[in-house]
């Protein structure tokens, strides 16, 4: 009797959209924590100008040229389904969810099919009425419970797509 080999799950891979990701020692520790426990797990870190990183092999950081949208551009066209992006980016999660991605904020909170379409027009009236010279105020100032609200979401993301067979 012969047994088939068993699948190999496709690595899970963590794109983070850094220039100014407030939770990415967050990221790092959770993907190694998750790689430690045998998950296939690849980190890149995407920026517009060179971000110190930590010396693992799981992590790869990723300099994109300084154009508009360049870090954007360069992870909505490889995310997609059994990834993980973290981005307070709307319009690059809207494209990634789109794709398939888990997208998670840096707060904790997810983006998904059902709520990014609210959540862009939402921005983009806002846009709007920045532009038209309203004063609409900024995001809340970032606090430690969003930190954790992040870590539990993305621990939550990654067990998940580990029981889907990724990873």
């Amino acid at each position: 009797m012969s047994s088939s080999p068993a699948a190999v799950p496709r690595t899970i891979t963590i794109y983070i959209d850094a220039d100014a990701c407030p939770v990415k020692p967050e990221v790092y520790r959770v993907a190694e924590r998750h790689a430690l426990k045998g998950a296939a797990l690849k980190v890149f870190v995407v920026s517009n100008t060179p971000i110190a990183v930590p010396r693992d092999e799981i992590i790869e950081r990723v300099v994109v040229g300084g154009g508009m949208d360049e870090a954007d551009n360069w992870i909505a066209e490889r995310a997609g389904r059994g990834d993980v992006v973290v981005t307070a980016d709307v319009p690059l999660a809207s494209r990634c969810v789109k794709n398939g991605s888990t997208v998670i904020a840096p707060n904790g909170k997810p983006f998904t099919a059902d709520s990014i379409g609210m959540t862009l027009a939402t921005r983009n009236l806002m846009d709007s009425l920045r532009s038209a010279g309203a004063v609409t105020g900024g995001p809340k100032p970032f606090a430690p419970r969003d930190r954790s609200n992040f870590l539990a979401a993305l621990d939550t993301a990654l067990v998940r797509l580990k029981r889907d067979g990724f990873g």
